[in-house]
């Protein structure tokens, strides 16, 4: 719970506002914020989007991305956080998909996840993605995969403002 505190003070203080856009955690990253005290103030929404249809028609993914690089891709998961961020009131996103189990698919293990953060700072777009693989049960790489998302925006958002982190292109 110190996690979130300390998550959801650092979005405050900031003045951030998070919108997730979540295929593996489906809806895990901001439920988990939620359970904090005041966290309505720094959450604008959390969308559970698993099939492509899905993150094509509320993020603007596109099929021929899901088609070259597959569903479980930082390519996938770097629109799904762009979708957000455009089609929301927020200022930073966090988007995830992958593998939480209990098989591999298409020859991904389970336990690959694929983030991306998405900050919008000065009218410029910042974008940074990672592939990640926890270990443990299906319900334990989706909560390692949602507080890993969420421990990730103020080191990312430092960056930002040093402007050390990529602009999106």
């Amino acid at each position: 719970m110190e996690l979130l505190k300390q998550i959801t003070d650092y979005l405050q203080q900031q003045k951030l506002k998070l919108a997730t856009a979540e295929s593996c955690t489906a809806g895990l990253i901001v439920s988990e914020l939620a359970s904090v005290p005041g966290s309505g103030q720094c959450i604008d929404c959390g969308l559970a989007v698993y099939s492509p249809e899905a993150k094509n028609r509320y993020l603007s993914v596109s099929f021929d991305t899901v088609d070259t690089y597959g569903l479980t891709s930082e390519e996938t998961s770097r629109e799904m956080a762009l979708g957000a961020l455009n089609n929301n009131d927020a200022n930073v996103t966090v988007a995830n998909t992958g593998i939480a189990g209990p098989e591999p698919q298409d020859g991904i293990p389970v336990g690959t996840v694929c983030f991306a953060w998405a900050f919008r700072h000065d009218k410029q777009v910042y974008m940074i993605t990672e592939t990640r693989r926890f270990s443990g049960d299906r319900n334990e790489v989706r909560l390692a995969a949602a507080h890993y998302a969420l421990e990730c925006i103020p080191r990312h958002h430092s960056s930002v403002l040093e402007g050390s982190a990529p602009l999106d292109e």
